[in-house]
């Protein structure tokens, strides 16, 4: 079942929707679940609410495997807020990009986490908490495991927008101290940008990725999805080869 209610993200001081998902019989089971926190909740679960009409069919797939939590708020739709909130470094793509990221991490991190450990049967322990999301929510998941390894143990970096921030991303990875068990699925899609040299650069960015968190004793799935676009339906089409990679669902 998915559940939406309302949050507020202090550092902003902008209330935000939260879509949730909760194993149907969660209140019965006496189990407690892992949770996976993710990016622009409302691209999720239902078409009616996605930007461009199509959705991850995230509930389906977590109604065959209901075993997690997933708690996902919304973006921010206004102009380029979402660019902002999901971008940890200043950049000059797209005009000029002012990242407040981390400070929406923090939010996430200190706050928003321990609102849903308190009011949900979580198992809260690092082991068991996941970060997930697309393009700028993809960048963020892997700038999140890598910046608060404590608390997550787990990122799905679909098509993570790292070109935006190559230098200070590889330079804060390179820092990073990972515990062994961490895990981190990246995929770039084999049509996502137009140009002679553009999956060039894309497999490029992915595999230095690849080769740093490895480097630092994570484990990491780089995955080449032919003919993947970069849009909601193709992300959909990797569900069951993300999760089987992180959590070993069949």
């Amino acid at each position: 079942m998915v559940e939406t209610f309302t949050t507020h993200i202090t550092p902003y001081g902008l209330d935000r929707n939260v879509f949730l998902y909760l194993p149907d019989g969660w209140q019965t089971s006496g189990r407690r679940y892992p949770v996976v926190y993710m990016f622009d909740g409302h691209n999720l679960f239902f078409d009616s609410t996605a930007t461009y009409g199509t959705c991850w069919g995230l509930k389906e797939y977590l109604d065959a495997h209901p075993d997690a939590i997933v708690a996902a708020p919304e973006c921010n739709h206004e102009g380029d807020m979402r660019l902002q909130e999901y971008c940890p470094y200043d950049s000059d793509w797209f005009g000029g990009i002012h990242g407040t990221g981390q400070q929406y991490l923090q939010w996430l991190v200190q706050e928003f986490k321990p609102y849903i450990d308190a009011q949900f049967p979580t198992l809260p322990g690092r082991e068991h908490t996941t970060i997930g999301g697309s393009s700028m929510g993809g960048l963020m998941s892997l700038y999140a495991a890598a910046m608060y390894p404590q608390v997550f143990s787990k990122a799905a970096c679909l098509s993570p927008s790292v070109r935006l921030c190559m230098d200070e991303l590889t330079a804060d990875l390179r820092r990073a101290t990972l515990p062994p068990d961490t895990r981190f699925y990246l995929s770039w899609g084999e049509k996502e940008a137009h140009g002679p040299h553009a999956l060039a650069q894309y497999t490029a960015n992915a595999l230095e990725v690849t080769r740093i968190l490895s480097a630092r004793g994570a484990a990491v799935y780089p995955y080449l999805q032919l003919e993947g676009r970069h849009c909601e339906a193709d992300w959909r089409r990797q569900l069951p080869r993300c999760f089987e990679f992180l959590f070993g669902w069949q």
